[in-house]
């Protein structure tokens, strides 16, 4: 079935087949739309072929049978629609004319002008040949010889996933195609092979490749190159990344991607992930051999040394109720990421998740059903922020990983029993902690011993509700809860002399929330108007106390609730410390408003203004958190969508005296057809480091026009009256192709970083995969 090698003079003519096949996929294209079904089973039994036609002539002597005007044959799932048809049931070759169609039982479509066929409706070759395949994509050729069920062999072929017709049906240039002498489809193998393939953008041939393959459009997951990254900056000079990705076996693959630079040494970045019967492992690594550089690029004194990094997960099913995981994250340097522009580096990868440019490694097993939760863990964590400048070197110290405790084990378990208990619902809560510094964080300046300390907690909470018929709404609530420590390594404030301490404390809280809904109906929009109440007592709470300051004031254990937010969210939380170290003891009294309007067409707008009473001052909460003194601040959230398309939020805290914000973090969303962007502003008088903070980060996109558009992307530090990062970038996209370049001006100093200025381009083609670990 092979055809014959023609004449050179022929290339002309087989050209122009290909690119009338090409053409002949907008007249079928209302046959063959994105995402239309397979070929449904057509109730043939195997072997058996069904045929019609407008005239059927059959010449016994010859065998052959002759079918003219509207012919359909189906046979195994397949479908084959032609003006002519003649088949010899003596060679059993079927021989298709005109307009044929092949529809194939995975939705897929060729077509072609002429067409032969083995008996099976698989081998065979044809001429004006083309095809829609999953994806959208389009494949046409001169001629195409199908070998087997599995190997395709094309010439003069053309592939694109890009459109080929114009709105009026007419055809039309795709955006980016890739042409070749020969192409060979091996669906076994899934990957798509080219001989002397041509790149073209826009109709222009921009690259040449005397081989080139990428993977088949029908193939989940295939061996080939990813599409690369190219920047040029003042850091690392011209860089270029190119990825491969190998699918070692069904369960495993590997990206490698070298990362070539002309100012430093060369960087492999690379990622290994694999399946098993219970779970997966996904593994980030990168390593070079280089001396260190600065913000310049230029290499520092010293020698060459490794440099690296992992970030990996693993998760696993023991069975319906029990999992078990890790994460393995560490780095070698601060500022690796920084220095070799590694994306995607602080994500979540397991259920425990460090504060930014922090990396946690933690080992951990969960088991969880409709009644019960239990979990156990343990957990390091490695700092990469930049410590203070030295006034000399100019260089960053960095953070101090000693003063990081091990955390292990870590334990928590909750439970509902099913009856309801007292006609409330009862859940039982468990946790346990360990903790182990290698050094003080009281004095870095000496390496004094660090605390450690061990707790176990019990807790029972109960709560009941009450409705009235007029929507009045009470529910009690109880907690009780009994704490047990055991305390190492405390400081005397003698030298490195320490202490230790045993204690144990019972805790208990007793209230009410009342809350009564009013609600009123409008022409076209419901208003709910809901004034909340809640009432909440405890004994005085016996503090975990290490210390003394200077001026003689206690200081706290406080390993789990430093990050602590006075906000919407915590106003009606009994005990509004997040962690057991600190408990709220005292009578107090939360208060807030909520309202809330719900038009029909979809736009919503709600408010909510409480604060917090209190019988007596309360010297536990800090005083930036706004609850130190009998009356709290102000809390204030509201968040409204006016129109479509545009989305607000406000979140503040105001001085309970003269109504100053002492926090505020505002922002809004919006999109239409012109294009997205976003502004987020944030002030905090002290944030969690005891400073003055606040930034403005916004960002978006224009479009100009149905293809062009301008990205831009800022992060400004208002306390310092500097950018800390600004990005404007241009971009073209259409159906299957997306081409950014970004100017990207990094005004931050990072230890050894000095401000940088870069220019990318990430260039994403629709099939060949997308940029790899972008930022």
């Amino acid at each position: 079935m092979s055809p014959r090698r023609r004449p050179p003079r022929s290339a002309g003519k087989r050209a122009l087949l290909a690119g009338a096949a090409l053409a002949l996929l907008c007249a079928t294209q209302a046959l063959a739309q994105p995402g239309q079904p397979a070929a449904t089973p057509d109730g043939l039994q195997p072997d058996e072929m069904y045929m019609e036609a407008d005239e059927v002539i059959r010449e016994d002597d010859a065998g052959i049978t002759t079918a003219q005007g509207n012919i359909e044959i189906r046979y195994d799932g397949r479908t084959l629609r032609a003006n002519k048809l003649v088949y010899n049931d003596q060679t059993g070759v079927i021989r298709a004319y005109g307009d044929i169609t092949v529809v194939n039982s995975d939705g897929t479509f060729e077509f072609a002008q002429e067409m032969v066929l083995d008996d099976k409706m698989r081998a065979g070759v044809a001429l004006g040949f083309s095809a829609r395949l999953q994806e959208n994509v389009k494949i046409a050729a001169a001629s195409v010889a199908r070998r087997s069920e599995t190997i395709e062999e094309l010439n003069k072929a053309i592939y694109t996933p890009c459109e080929t017709c114009a709105a009026d049906g007419s055809p039309k240039t795709p955006t980016w195609s890739v042409a070749a002498e020969r192409v060979v489809r091996d669906k076994k193998r899934r990957i798509v092979y080219y001989r002397n393939a041509r790149f073209r953008l826009f109709g222009v041939s921009v690259a040449y490749l005397p081989v080139f393959w990428h993977a088949d459009p029908a193939a989940d997951r295939s061996s080939g190159f990813l599409v690369p990254k190219a920047s040029v900056s003042d850091r690392r000079g011209l860089s270029y990344e190119q990825p491969y990705y190998w699918v070692v076996s069904p369960s495993t693959d590997l990206t490698i991607s070298p990362q070539i630079n002309t100012k430093i040494a060369p960087f492999l970045n690379g990622q290994v992930r694999k399946r098993f019967y219970s779970g997966d492992v996904d593994v980030r690594f990168g390593y070079t051999h280089a001396r260190d550089f600065d913000g310049k690029g230029n290499e520092l004194v010293g020698t060459k040394t490794d440099r690296s990094y992992i970030l990996g997960r693993g998760s696993f099913q023991i069975d319906e109720k029990w999992l078990w995981g890790f994460t393995a994250e560490r780095a070698s340097d601060d500022l690796i990421f920084d220095k070799y522009e590694i994306g995607k580096v602080y994500i979540s990868r397991g259920p425990y998740v460090a504060d930014d440019r922090r990396l946690i490694s933690q080992l951990y097993t969960i088991r969880q059903d409709e009644r019960s939760y239990f979990s156990a863990a343990a957990m390091t964590i490695q700092g990469l922020r930049p410590g203070s400048i030295d006034p000399v070197t100019g260089f960053a110290s960095g953070e101090n990983d000693r003063v990081f405790p091990i955390i292990g084990p870590l334990i928590e378990g909750h439970y509902e029993p099913a009856p309801k208990i007292a006609g409330g619902r009862l859940r039982a809560h468990t946790s346990a902690v360990v903790l182990s510094r290698e050094q003080s964080q009281s004095d870095l300046t000496q390496r004094l011993p660090g605390l450690d300390s061990a707790r176990v907690t019990g807790e029972l909470d109960w709560r009941r509700s009450f409705t009235s018929a007029g929507g009045l709404r009470v529910s009690p609530f109880v907690n009780v809860r009994a704490d047990a420590y055991a305390i190492r390594d405390i400081l005397t404030g003698v030298g490195s002399a320490t202490r230790k301490d045993d204690m144990t404390r019972g805790l208990a809280t007793a209230g009410v929330d009342i809350s009564y809904p009013l609600f009123k109906r409008t022409s076209d929009a419901t208003i709910v108007l809901e004034p909340v109440a809640q009432v909440a007592a405890s004994p005085d709470a016996k503090q975990i106390v290490i210390g003394r300051t200077a001026a003689g004031d206690p200081v706290y254990l406080n390993e789990d609730s430093v990050a602590f937010e006075f906000d919407e969210t915590t106003l009606f939380r009994p005990n509004k410390f997040p962690g057991y170290d600190l408990y709220e003891d005292g009578v107090r009294l939360n208060l807030a408003g909520r309202a809330t309007v719900l038009w029909d067409d979809g736009r919503r707008a709600n408010l909510l203004v409480g604060r917090s009473f209190r019988t007596e001052e309360n010297a536990i909460f800090t005083n930036r958190s706004g609850l130190r003194t009998k009356t709290s601040d102000w809390i204030v959230a509201a968040d409204v969508q006016p129109i479509r398309g545009l989305s607000m939020f406000a979140r503040a805290r105001l001085d309970n005296d003269n109504f100053d914000i002492h926090r505020l973090e505002a922002g809004a969303n919006a999109y239409n057809k012109y294009g997205s962007g976003f502004v987020r502003y944030l002030t905090d008088d002290f944030d969690i480091n005891g400073v003055k903070r606040e930034n403005l980060d916004l960002g978006g996109e224009v479009y100009l026009g149905k293809n062009f558009g301008v990205s831009v992307y800022g992060n400004r530090d208002l306390q310092q009256d500097s950018w800390v990062i600004r990005d404007v970038g241009v971009f073209y996209r259409d159906d299957c192709l997306r081409v950014d370049v970004i100017y990207r001006r990094e005004d931050t100093i990072l230890g050894r970083l000095l401000p940088s200025e870069s220019v990318s381009v990430r260039l994403t083609l629709a099939t060949l995969g997308g940029s790899f670990n972008d930022r």
